[in-house]
C-alpha cells in the first residue's frame, strides 16, 4: 500500500467546483431577496 502524506492531494478541482457553488449560492440568494422587496413593494 502506498504511504500516504497528510496535506499532498491536489484540491484544485474541488476548490473550484466549491467556488461556482458558493458563487450561485450568493445570486440566488440575492435573486430572492430582490423578488421578495418587489413583490412588498408592488403589493404595496
Amino acid at each position: 500500500m502506498a504511504k500516504h502524506e497528510h496535506g499532498s492531494m491536489d484540491t484544485e478541482d474541488q476548490e473550484k467546483t466549491f467556488e461556482g457553488f458558493m458563487s450561485l449560492v450568493t445570486k440566488t440568494a440575492i435573486f430572492c431577496v430582490v423578488a421578495l422587496v418587489f413583490i412588498a413593494l408592488v403589493n404595496g
